[in-house]
C-alpha cells in the first residue's frame, strides 16, 4: 500500500453507507481525512467486502455432482466431500485454496470466515495458501486444528460426542466459536445457542423464539442463499428467514458456504438475495460488508479507521446511467468494473 494516496468520487460513507462526494486521503494505510465536495463523480468508493462463511478448500472438489442428502454430501467424517479431501495431497490442497483466495481478491473480498478442515494439518494448509495475498483468512478450524486457528468451527452440535469439552478448551485458549445451526432443519439450533457462540452459520429452519434469542444476545448470522438452494435445504425466499432477521433486530453477514458447489462471490450473493426477497439493497449491501466486524478491524469508511475500500469505475461500461446506487451495486456489479482495491 502507498504511504500516502488521495481518492475521490463518490464515497460510500459509515455503516450507513451514504454515498457522498467526498475526498479521501489515506496515510500508513489509515482513513486519515474525509472532505465533503464538489468532486468528479466517476469513481465509486466502497468499503471492502467480507464473506462471513466460506469452506475454500472444497475447490479440490469443484461441481462434483451432487448425489444423496445434505448430510451424504458435506456431514463428517464420512460425506463425500470429506472423503475427497482426506484424498487430497497438501500440495493439491494449497494450490486450490490459493486460486480461490486470488478470485476473493480479484472480486474486491478483503477478509473471508473460513472452516478449515482437517486438523492443525488443515489450518496451516490455508496459512501456506494465504501468503503473499492481502485478502486474509479468518479461519475456524476443528479436530484440534481450533487450537491454532482463529477460532473453533463446528459442523453441528449433533456431530460432536464431547462437545462441551471441546468448546471449553477453545474459550479458554480465547478462540471464537461459530456454529452450523439450523442449516436442514430446526433440531439443532437450540443446543447452538446454549454455547453463546461467537456466529452461527445459515439458521435456515430458525424460529421466531431464535432469532429473537440472536437479537437479544447480539449473535450475528451468517446466511448462504445460494448454497442453501443448490443443495435443496430451501426452496423459497422464506428461509433463510431473512425478513424476520431484520424485523427482530439480528445483525446478519453474509457468506457462500461451500466453494464445491457456490463460487465464493459476494456479489453474485447479493444479486441472488436481491432477486429472490424484497429486501432492500442498501440493507444487502451492508451484509456483504458487516461480517469485516468479526475482525479487528472493520471496513466502513470513516476518519481513523483501516482503510480497506475498493473503488468502481462507473464509466465503464454503462454505469453511469443509475438511478440507485445501492442498488446497482447489489445486482450488477462484476469483476471488471472495480478500477482499484485498497486493503
Amino acid at each position: 500500500m502507498e504511504r500516502e494516496s488521495s481518492h475521490e468520487g463518490i464515497v460510500f460513507l459509515g455503516e450507513d453507507l451514504e454515498p457522498t462526494p467526498a475526498t479521501i486521503l489515506v496515510e500508513d494505510g489509515i482513513i486519515r481525512t474525509i472532505e465533503e465536495g464538489n468532486v468528479p463523480k466517476q469513481y465509486w468508493i466502497l468499503p471492502a467486502l467480507f464473506n462471513a462463511h466460506t469452506h475454500i478448500g472444497d475447490t479440490v472438489a469443484m461441481d462434483i455432482p451432487i448425489k444423496g442428502d445434505l448430510s451424504a454430501i458435506v456431514a463428517p467424517p464420512d460425506g463425500i466431500k470429506h472423503r475427497i479431501l482426506r484424498a487430497t495431497n497438501k500440495q493439491t490442497l494449497v494450490a486450490a485454496m490459493r486460486a480461490t483466495i486470488g478470485l476473493l481478491e480479484h472480486t474486491g473480498c478483503a477478509g473471508f470466515a473460513d472452516f478449515r478442515e482437517g486438523g492443525v494439518f488443515g489450518v496451516d494448509a490455508l496459512r501456506e495458501a494465504a501468503e503473499g495475498f492481502r485478502t486474509r483468512p479468518l479461519i475456524f478450524g476443528r479436530d484440534g486444528g481450533e487450537l491454532t486457528a482463529d477460532g473453533f468451527g463446528i459442523s453441528s452440535v449433533r456431530d460432536i460426542a464431547d462437545l462441551d469439552r471441546q468448546v471449553d478448551e477453545a474459550r479458554r485458549q480465547g478462540r471464537m466459536i461459530a456454529i452450523h445451526a439450523g442449516e436442514q432443519d430446526d433440531q439443532d439450533i437450540e443446543g447452538a445457542l446454549a454455547y453463546d457462540p461467537d456466529l452461527l452459520i445459515h439458521c435456515t429452519h430458525a424460529r421466531d423464539r431464535d432469532l429473537r434469542y440472536c437479537a437479544d444476545a447480539d449473535i450475528p448470522i451468517a446466511i448462504c442463499p445460494r448454497s442453501n438452494w443448490i443443495l435443496r435445504v430451501t426452496g423459497s425466499p422464506a428461509f433463510p428467514p431473512v425478513k424476520k432477521m431484520i424485523k427482530y433486530g439480528c445483525t446478519v453477514f453474509l457468506g457462500t458456504d461451500n466453494t464445491m458447489f457456490v463460487q465464493p462471490d459476494i456479489w453474485r450473493e447479493m444479486s441472488f438475495l436481491s432477486t429472490i426477497s424484497d429486501i432492500p439493497a442498501h440493507t444487502i449491501l451492508e451484509m456483504g460488508i458487516a461480517g469485516s466486524h468479526l475482525t479487528e478491524t472493520p471496513y466502513w469508511i470513516e476518519e481513523g479507521n483501516t482503510a480497506s475500500f475498493i473503488e468502481i469505475n462507473s464509466e465503464q461500461y454503462n454505469l453511469r446511467y443509475s438511478r440507485d446506487l445501492h442498488q446497482t451495486l447489489v445486482s450488477r456489479i462484476e469483476p471488471c468494473h472495480i478500477d482499484r482495491i485498497l486493503f
